[in-house]
């Protein structure tokens, strides 16, 4: 293949008998690797945006610039959806990445929709096989506001997991939930991607896809960076998709002394590292523990006081634990109820205080001109406000008789 001369596709006469030749090649029943390894390396050659060598793809780009970006596309649509027309029908026939590469370009030129529904059909049956850098393909919507072309990428992995052979194969499944891991990592730091966008995307794959929640948690730390300004529901939003019990050592320190994290969130992070303290402790209890074989008196007393003195230690430990989460609990539900109790307050202080001091002014211009009541105290309630300006125009009135 390589000896082989690269054709000049100098017209759409060229391209059309390139096309040609491998449709026959096709009906002749040709072994798949042949046709298949034809495709990619005289696609490659003739249109540099496939290969995998940059320096194929900065030609290309300057090639462009030579030329009406007009002229440019209609050429590469047209080759294209040519070349999606006689792809090799088997799954595995075209590397996942060549493919993505292909999509890439056919969503540049905007090829008909019919040709990159083919495409994303075939590159979600090996998806697998992808790699983060030929998935990060940028959005040419005029319409998104995102650096990265996230629904198609959701469109994916959705095709993907709902695929009937995706379930028996658990390996295929992990690759793609660190893939998608990986890829959210990156998306991320995009102040413009939605929160419901990158929320699907995490949970398009069933729980069992990640035995690790490590990346999961790197991307969602990432994405709470980039967005500072999210709500505290939305930080909850984010957290709920973390299995605490699925953090590594390492995670859990770090989310346990993370502030971007909801305080319930960090509290899970503990309770989870105290359940596998607990667990590890009984586990390790139950190897170390010898027993004495039949006939065979007690151990001696120093062995089996050091085996006592150190489950104590752990005991204590535990306990102290235990008492740090409650106390941590406590504190968090006392701030929850003190935020609750202000947020009410200010809602209802604004009519309140406002009658409050009115009320409070009324009654002292009338302690000014009448007084205070038999007990003392200034006059506070309207009724009694106006009872009180009542007698005292009445006491007036009657003085002014007498006289």
């Amino acid at each position: 293949m390589q000896n082989m001369e690269v054709p000049e596709f100098s017209t759409s006469s060229d391209m059309d008998y390139f096309i040609n030749t491998l449709s026959d090649i096709k009906v002749k029943e040709a072994k798949t690797d042949l046709i298949a390894s034809t495709i990619t390396h005289y696609a490659s050659k003739w249109l540099p945006e496939l290969s995998e060598d940059e320096g194929d793809r900065a030609v290309a780009r300057y090639e462009d610039s030579q030329e009406s970006v007009t002229a440019s596309w209609t050429k590469k649509r047209f080759f294209i959806q040519a070349l999606v027309g006689i792809l090799p029908p088997e799954k595995d026939s075209i590397p996942c990445n060549f493919l993505l590469r292909l999509l890439r370009v056919a969503n540049m030129v905007h090829v008909g929709p019919s040709y990159r529904a083919e495409l994303e059909k075939r590159v979600s049956w090996q998806l697998d096989q992808a790699s983060l850098k030929e998935l990060m393909i940028p959005s040419f919507s005029h319409t998104s506001t995102a650096l990265l072309d996230f629904e198609l990428v959701l469109r994916l992995v959705k095709r993907f997991a709902s695929m009937e052979d995706v379930a028996r194969s658990g390996a295929a499944v992990m690759k793609v939930a660190k893939l998608v891991d990986s890829y959210l990592a990156e998306a991320a730091v995009d102040s413009h991607l939605l929160l419901a966008d990158f929320v699907d995307l995490a949970s398009a794959l069933p729980s069992h896809a990640r035995s690790s929640d490590d990346g999961l948690y790197r991307a969602i730390d990432t994405y709470l960076k980039a967005h500072p300004s999210l709500s505290k529901q939305e930080r909850k939003t984010l957290c709920s998709l973390i299995d605490s019990r699925k953090l590594s050592q390492e995670a859990s320190l770090h989310a346990a002394q993370n502030e971007r994290l909801p305080v319930r969130a960090v509290i899970q992070v503990l309770l989870s590292e105290q359940t596998k303290l607990i667990k590890h402790v009984d586990w390790s209890g139950s190897l170390s523990g010898t027993r004495s074989p039949a006939g065979v008196g007690l151990e001696l007393p120093g062995r089996c006081f050091s085996k006592r003195e150190t489950s104590t230690v752990q005991q204590m430990e535990i306990k102290r634990l235990k008492e740090d989460v409650l106390r941590l609990q406590s504190q968090c539900m006392a701030m929850e109820r003190q935020i609750e109790k202000l947020v009410e307050k200010k809602r209802s202080t604004g009519s309140y205080f406002s009658w409050k001091k009115l009320a409070g002014f009324k009654a002292n211009r009338v302690g000014e001109v009448g007084g205070e009541n038999e007990g003392g105290a200034v006059l506070k309630s309207p009724l009694e406000i106006k009872t009180r300006l009542l007698r005292g125009k009445n006491s007036s009135n009657r003085r002014k008789s007498m006289s």
